[in-house]
This record gives structure tokens, sequence and C-alpha cells, in this order.
């Protein structure tokens, strides 16, 4: 019988209550709403999203695209192990190599701007899917870490859906750039601090811990890919100086447990992301074992130990008639250099700079001062059977150019753009020559040999050398003062008027040492500590850095200025504009770049008014809540603030791509101040007094309003959506590629600044 129906006792239903009831079926969409709701799923459906869009179409353009004219170059370099000089840290050109390497790309191929790619090559296409997968890590990122913010669904996908659709992130993330990895990395590193600060009221904890060390090894990466990861560092260090300051107020805190969260922070955001950027350039010396183009710039003892160099097998004492190269010793120092063009200003003699790159221009010859025995021809019997002359510390000499035969000559000119200093030049000859050409050997030390003594020979590689003039009592000096165009933009020469013993920009020593009469030298004898090198390298990038200084004469038509980034100035052309060309133009989404501008000053404002509000005695909001809000918007704004700052400072040459780890935080801020507003209901809660009202209760004078129901909150967030997706669809073709004639794709000129069609 059925048991529902009833029993053979005549009495019904007796066991219906015990079966589970039966929830209807759900509708397509009902179910869709439940996965939605799913975490792992929405993960998952950012991730194959961000793959269909970074992937798509990725190698259509055969050509090198801009500056993976570059960071091509740079791989190439990694797998052919030559050393080579940038001034980016090496962690991201190490992974570019890495890609070419698992691409099957043998490093043969020179990234020339603008040139095709091997005919049945896919290397590039390797290469390019490789590095735009940090590209796709970022949205699923951005997804997870926007469920630390607490924020409310519809706003969480907000966020993903503006990482997942703007163009400028896009376009970026589909080539063989740095930027991609930068991108990644800054990412994580917030999602670390984000899921740090979950753990804070359970300190010493295993997720405590794991969140701590993955946010200084993400500082370590993205600082090691390029030094804007400085700038997020730098937020994760004012988040830390405060949440330690809160701790320092906390009266039941032993002083032993403070000093753990010091220790425990030093280890993981100090120590930690030192020595991955460390070990980054450890791996950089190892790999690049070879000469290359970049060894100018590193110490002469460094290169000594590169193959193809042969510093080490040069004769180890100088000899009078010796053809030298001097290096400077000034961190990003280079060679001693003259060449045929002469100074527009001043005595208007032959140039004398500092170059960073080997070339023939760099030789000269020592040669006694005219009252001395001159040497014998070269080449000569008389030269071959005359006896050495060693050079010695104390000696007075004169430095002839190998390829001018002028000497090296300073007198009571000022020098083209250090004033205080005397010009540096070349003059005379072997027969025309005076007393302002007299240079005297001051050794500062030598490896080998120790302090200088008296007397003590001049070696290669090892000695430490200063110039003084023998007239002008100063000394020769390359700091980093670079000439105008009209010097080729190398580095100033200039005699210092000033005798400062430690100044390592008056230090130079023998490089290269060319003399059949002397024996070779060997390579054992020399060695490069890894600290100094690391050090020299980094000082020299820095150096460089500073130096990508916009040409006042020439006006560069894909530069931009930092205030035109925010409100979407300007884009940039990043190849070929002929109609035969996939054409690429990075522009952002105007609705995310606009729209994340104006929730700035939104947050702002809206901050202020809770704070006038307070001192009045009005509590708009909880305290957990305000606290919240604040935090996301310290997160949001200061982020933004401190990746922007820097770069309206900076003389270097600036272009609209460098805000792009910028808008990171201008999103989030975006999106914080629309969940506030629209989607979390955590202002319509609380009554004047901060006290909890019903949510059927609205109180028209208690500064309450009335929540908003899901279905506007639903319409509210499809007409969000639906802005950046269709803003996005509609200028894909910028970021995907842009085939035949730009006119054809029209309406895409939203400003009258921005040079797509022009």
């Amino acid at each position: 019988m059925d048991p529902i129906a009833g029993t053979g006792d005549g009495k019904t239903g007796k066991y219906a209550s015990m079966l589970p009831e039966q929830a209807p079926p759900r509708t397509p969409l009902e179910h869709a709403y439940r996965l939605l709701d799913q975490e792992h799923f929405c993960t998952a459906l950012y991730f194959v999203l961000a793959l269909i869009t970074r992937l798509y179409r990725i190698g259509k353009s055969p050509t090198v695209i801009w500056d993976e004219a570059h960071f091509g170059k740079f791989g190439s370099h990694y797998l052919k192990h030559e050393f080579y000089f940038d001034v980016h840290p090496p962690l991201g050109k190490m992974l570019v190599g890495l890609a070419g390497l698992l691409s099957g790309y043998n490093g043969s191929f020179e990234f020339k701007s603008g040139e095709s790619y091997p005919e049945g090559s896919q290397y590039y296409v390797g290469m390019r899917i490789i590095l735009a997968l940090f590209g796709v890590a970022m949205v699923p990122v951005a997804w997870s870490s926007s469920g630390a913010l607490g924020w409310n669904k519809r706003s969480r996908h907000l966020l993903a859906i503006m990482v997942l659709c703007d163009n400028a992130w896009l376009v970026i993330s589909r080539f063989i750039l740095l930027d991609s990895m930068l991108l990644c990395f800054t990412f994580t590193t917030v999602h670390g601090l984000l899921m740090f600060h979950q753990q804070q009221r359970r300190p010493f904890s295993t997720k405590w811990w794991f969140w701590l060390t993955f946010t200084g090894l993400s500082i370590g990466c993205v600082m090691s890919v390029k030094w804007v990861g400085l700038f997020v560092m730098s937020l994760v260090g004012l988040y830390t100086i405060e949440d330690l300051w809160d701790r320092f107020g906390d009266l039941k805190m032993p002083v032993r447990t403070y000093l753990r969260h010091w220790c425990a922070r030093a280890l993981c955001l100090l120590a930690i992301p030192l020595t991955v950027y460390l070990i980054s350039f450890k791996l950089h010396f190892m790999i690049l074992s070879h000469s290359g183009p970049g060894d100018a710039q590193m110490s002469s003892l460094f290169q000594a130990h590169l193959t193809g160099n042969d510093f080490a097998d040069s004769p180890l004492e100088v000899a009078y008639g010796s053809r030298l190269t001097f290096k400077n010793m000034g961190y990003g120092g280079g060679l001693l250099h003259s060449h045929i063009q002469t100074y527009p200003v001043g005595s208007q003699q032959q140039q004398v700079t500092c170059y960073h790159y080997k070339d023939n221009n760099n030789e000269f010859i020592v040669t006694p001062v005219i009252e001395q025995p001159q040497l014998p021809a070269a080449g000569s019997e008389a030269e071959k059977t005359a006896p050495l002359r060693m050079l010695r510390n104390g000696d007075t000499i004169r430095l002839r150019h190998v390829q001018t035969g002028r000497n090296l000559h300073s007198h009571k000119v000022a020098a083209p753009v250090t004033k205080e200093n005397y010009e540096v030049s070349a003059y005379g000859n072997d027969t025309v020559s005076d007393a302002n050409d007299y240079w005297v050997v001051d050794m500062v030390d030598d490896m080998h040999q120790g302090k200088a003594k008296p007397g003590m020979q001049v070696q290669s590689l090892t000695s430490r050398i200063r110039f003084r003039h023998q007239n002008l009592n100063c000394y020769l000096r390359a700091a980093n003062a670079v000439l105008p165009q009209w010097g080729w933009k190398q580095v100033e020469v200039s005699c210092d008027k000033e005798n400062n013993p430690k100044d390592e920009h008056t230090y130079w020593n023998v490089e290269s040492h060319w003399n059949d009469r002397l024996p070779a030298g060997n390579t054992k004898l020399y060695k490069s500590p890894f600290l100094r090198d690391f050090i020299h390298l980094n000082v020299a990038m820095m150096t460089s850095n500073n130096a990508l200084v916009p040409d006042a004469d020439k006006e560069d038509l894909l530069a931009s200025m930092p205030f035109d980034w925010p409100l979407l100035w300007n884009g940039l052309r990043m190849n070929s504009w002929a109609d035969s060309a996939t054409k690429y133009y990075l522009i952002g989404n105007p609705v995310i770049w606009w729209g994340s501008t104006v929730s700035i000053f939104v947050f702002l404002g809206t901050l202020l008014f809770y704070l006038a509000r307070m001192q009045r005695r009005h509590a708009d909001l909880s305290p957990a809540s305000f606290n919240q809000f604040v935090f996301v918007g310290k997160v949001g704004f200061f982020g933004w603030f401190l990746h922007f700052l820097p770069f309206t400072v900076m003389a270097r040459v600036c272009y609209i791509h460098h805000y792009l780890p910028t808008l990171y935080f201008a999103c989030i801020l975006y999106v914080h101040v629309l969940d506030h507003f629209l989607f979390n209901d955590a202002t319509a809660r609380y009554n004047s007094k901060g006290q909890v009202a019903p949510p059927e209760i609205v109180y028209p004078d208690s500064g309450l309003r009335r929540p908003i129901s899901p279905a506007i909150k639903n319409l509210l967030f499809l007409i969000i959506a639906g802005a950046i997706v269709g803003t996005f669809a509609f200028f894909h073709k910028t970021a995907l590629g842009i085939d035949g004639p730009v006119w054809k794709y029209a309406g895409r000129k939203w400003r009258n600044s921005w040079n797509i069609y022009d």
C-alpha cells in the first residue's frame, strides 16, 4: 500500500512527514545565478574568458610590434649567453628568454622594429602566448582579490569585467613585452596584501605566514621586472607601518609578541623581496657569461671573466708606449673617449667624452712629456731593442689619442655642462704640445699590491689611478653630466678643481692593454665580487634611466604627459599605420578610464562628508562598515597616488602604458564607490545615531536611505557591465588588430586628440 496515501489500519498520511520536501525544479536562469555564486566556478569562468580574449588572433601580425624590438632582442641575448645592458632589472627579460627557449627560438633573429619574422617560423607566436598567460592571470587574480574587499557579488563581478575588458590591458598583454609580467605581479602583490589583512586576527597562524610570505615573494618578483614595482612595495610598506603602529597601542600585547611582528615583517617584506631581487641578478650574471654589447657598462674586472674578452690576457704591468683604454670606476662610468668632432663652445678644440661602448676611439698611448726622451718609432728596430720604461705612481705623462694623434689636454676654460670644472679636450700632436698636456699619475691602490706607494708600478685592471693635471692641479673626472646632441649625448669629461680623494668618478683603471713586448696576464689574478657587480649595474641602470629625457629639438609622437593619462587624452600607435599592416592602437576603455578617474574625487568627497558628519556626532555607518570603507579606499587611493605621483616629477620621457599599473587602483576605487552607493546596503541599516533599523522601517529625517531592491541592483549592474563590455566590443579591433584602412572603422575617435585616424 502507498505509505503516503495511507496504511492498512485506515489511518492516512502516517508517514508523510518523514519524506523530504521536494523543491520545485529550477529554471536555467536560476541555475546560472547559482553557478555565479560559486567562487571556483567564477574563477574558472574568468580564466577561460581571459584566455579567449588574450590569445585570439595573437599571431595575426608577423612583424615586430613596438617594444618587441627591445625585449625580444634581450631574450635573444640570454639564449646566446651574451652580456647586454638595459635600464630594467633582469627577471622579466629572463622570462622572455625562457619563452623563446620553450618556443624553439635559437636567438638568431635581430628583432628590428617593424621587420617581419622569418617566413615559416612560429616561435614568435609561442613567445607571445607564453607571455600573454601573465595577462590571462590578471583577471582571475582580480576576481579573487575582490573577495577580500567586503563587496557585494555584483561589485566583484564588475572589477573582474573591468580587468577583462579594458582594451589597453588587453593589447599590452599580447606581445613580447615586460608589461604583462609587471601587471600580473602588481595584481598578485595586492592580492597577497588583502588576503594577509583578512588574517590579522589570527597572527602567526599558518595562513597568516603563508600570505605574508606570498606578498614578499610577489614584491620581489614585481621589483625584479621593473622598478615601477617599488611603488606597490611602498603601498605595502605604508600598510605595514600603520598596522604596526596600531599594534603598538595595544597595551595587552606583550613586548615579545610585538617584536615578533616586527621580525616577521622584516623577514617576509624586506629580506625575501631583496633575496628574490639578488637571485635574479645572480642568474643574470651566470647566464650571460659571454662578451656582448653591454660589456662597457660593467667594471673591467667583471668583463675580464666574460668569454670572448681578452682583458685578462692583457699584459699585467703597463709600460710607456702601451696602447690602453681607461675605464672610469664611478658607478655607471664609461670609457675615456675622443673623436674628431670639436666643441661648439669653449675652446672649440677636439671633444673628449666618456663612452659606454667599445670603439677604436677609446684608445690612448702612454707617451713621455716633451722634456724626456721620446719613444722610438713604432715598428722600428730601435723600438724592439730599447729598454722598457714601466709606468709608475707619480710619473708625469701625456696620453695621445690613437685615432687622431692629439693629446689629452685641459686649460682654464669652463667645461660645457659642469661650468665649475675645467674643460678637457684633445690638442696638438707628437711635436706640437705644451704643459697643459701633462698629467701626473696619482695611484690610489692596487688589488694585488695594496695601498699605493711612490714608484709603485701601474697594473692593468687592478690598479685604481687618478690623473692630476700638472698645471691646474685638477683631476680628470667623468660623472653623470650628459653632453647635448652635439656631443652625441655622451658623458662629459672635465677637470675637477676640488681634490676629493674619495670621489670614485675621478678613479680610472686600465681596461684593455696592448703591448707586444710584455707577457700576457692570467685570468686567475682577477676576481670580481658579486655584490660590487650588483651595485655597479644597478647604479648604471639608474643613471641611464634618468638620462631617458626627450630631446628639446625633437617631437616624440608616441610620448605623453602623466596628466594626459587619467582622462585618456591620447593613445599610442604600436606599429606601422600602413593600410596593408595589421595595426594596433594602445587605447583604454573610456568607460573604465573616465569613470575610474571621477571615482577618485567621489571617494575623497564621500570620505570628507562622512568625517564631517562624524564630527557633528552623526553615524551614517557602523564602525565596522566605516572601517571597511576607509580600508578599501586607502588601498585604492594610495595605490593610485603612489604609482601616479612619481611620473609627474620624473624628467624622463613617459608613455601611456606607464599608467597601466596605476589604473588597477583607480578601478578598485571605481568599483568601491559603485558598491558603496548602489550594491551594498551597509549605508541603509543605521540611523543617524548608528542604531540598527529594521529593514522594513525608514526614518525620513534620520539620514537613513531606503535599500535598493535586488531587481534594481541587477538592472544597474547590467547597465554598467553592459556599457563596459559594449565599449570594449566597439574598440576591440584596436587590441586584436585593425586590418585594412583605418578610416573604415568609423566613430573610434572619441577625442580630437586621439591620432587613430591622422
